[in-house]
């Protein structure tokens, strides 16, 4: 049974990208306290699709996984917290003034994704707390958590 066809590479990239997808949105949610805009969520899972599909057609090795899953997992971080930052602004309330005039609305609209993950992780209060008392090693243990995600995903 050949398992490259067209119908399978979907398959396996469907499944891959809701886990993915599913994962990546909940543990950003639980760190962050703040949930994610629907239309940053969809277009992580669209770029995450059509790479895998595009990916699936043939085994690769651990290293070429890891040389495309690490960059796609940083892109995803700083593409999920730009868009909690433009929606729901620093310290995850909502954007008012000129911001919603200029077409934020479209960006930000479609509720949030993960708003009970954020209800449950304890608000954006916590989370500024403990952001505004982190040290400057604080980006690099969270740059190397990323890191070890994305090689963990690749084994």
């Amino acid at each position: 049974m050949d398992i490259s066809g067209t119908p399978f590479r979907a398959v396996r990239a469907a499944l891959f990208t809701a886990v993915v997808v599913t994962l990546s949105t909940a543990s950003h949610v639980l760190l962050s306290g703040v949930p994610l805009p629907f239309t940053t969520v969809a277009a992580i899972t669209a770029a995450v699709f059509l790479a895998a599909f595009a990916l699936a057609g043939r085994e690769r090795g651990f290293g070429r996984i890891a040389g495309v899953l690490i960059p796609l997992e940083l892109a995803a971080d700083t593409v999920f917290t730009t868009g909690q930052h433009a929606c729901y602004g620093e310290a995850g309330g909502p954007v008012t003034g000129p911001l919603r005039q200029v077409g934020l609305d479209v960006l930000c609209g479609g509720g949030g994704v993960g708003a009970p993950l954020a209800r449950v992780a304890g608000g954006s209060e916590r989370a500024a707390a403990l952001l505004a008392g982190a040290g400057p090693g604080a980006a690099w243990l969270l740059l190397a958590a990323h890191v070890g995600v994305g090689l963990l995903a690749a084994a």
